[in-house]
């Protein structure tokens, strides 16, 4: 049966490859591998003190180029399990804390945030303590699914058990990474616009994307959702993006000389 089923998937999965090939590329970009691939690799240079918030058993660096660059990586993680989970020694200091509520000494140079605000149940709490994470001129770089994408609507009104188990009869690939309940609070380009400002936050930059997985296992469904997101694009592409990636910069002490961003 899971292979009959596992057919059926790769052969809608191919159907709806086949119409995103002839979409603009920025409908085919993959938010999540270009933050990991092609963003962030920007932000990792040398001598850096970096927090990895959420990161748990999968840190943003790996050994190699932690031994290469001379980074201190700080693990972030509520879930003590999650961090312990991670290579060993790769995390030079662990902290098991919740976001919403824990002040940091203002040493890091960077921190970042991969697929973990929209898990967090308050948003604004966790944004507002970014800057106690921060050297001034310090850096967050953040990626987050989208709260209006048409799967964080349905993920939001479906059953934790339910959504799990079809989650991951339909893409076993992600029964290790996901599956962690899922709130999207705040988690709008606007929202965290306007949360940044109010904690003193500079937005440097930030990427929509219109791409994600969710609904290719079934072609009629991804079509669906094909035709509501570029209808919705065509008034308004911040409200049609899937998932999107803001850095956010602690103001220069003043005097002080001012870094360019990565790019």
């Amino acid at each position: 049966m899971k292979k009959v089923l596992h057919a059926f998937v790769r052969a809608n999965v191919w159907l709806g490859q086949g119409v995103d090939r002839i979409l603009p590329k920025k409908f085919r970009t993959d938010g999540n591998k270009d933050f990991l691939h092609n963003y962030l690799p920007g932000f990792i240079k040398e001598d850096l003190t970096i927090y990895d918030i959420g990161g748990g058993k999968n840190p943003c660096v790996n050994e190699q180029k932690k031994k290469q660059l001379r980074i201190r990586l700080i693990g972030f993680d509520i879930d003590e399990h999650e961090l312990n989970l991670a290579p060993p020694g790769l995390y030079d200091e662990t902290i098991c804390a919740d976001i919403c509520t824990y002040k940091g000494k203002g040493d890091g140079d960077l921190v970042i945030m991969q697929a973990l605000l929209e898990h967090v149940p308050d948003v604004e709490k966790a944004l507002t303590n970014l800057p106690t994470f921060l050297k001034p001129g310090g850096r967050a770089i953040i990626f987050v699914p989208c709260r209006t994408a048409l799967f964080a609507r349905i993920n939001r009104n479906l059953p934790e058990k339910f959504k799990r188990k079809l989650l991951f009869s339909l893409y076993p690939s992600m029964a290790e990474d996901q599956g962690f309940p899922a709130h999207y609070d705040k988690c709008t380009p606007r929202q965290f616009r306007k949360i940044a400002k109010k904690a003193g936050l500079e937005l440097e930059e930030e990427r929509l994307y219109y791409m994600s997985i969710y609904f290719f296992f079934f072609f009629p469904a991804y079509l669906f959702w094909r035709l509501w997101g570029l209808s919705i694009y065509l008034f308004s592409p911040t409200a049609a993006a899937e998932t999107f990636i803001v850095s956010l910069k602690k103001p220069e002490l003043k005097g002080s000389p001012v870094e360019p961003a990565a790019v």
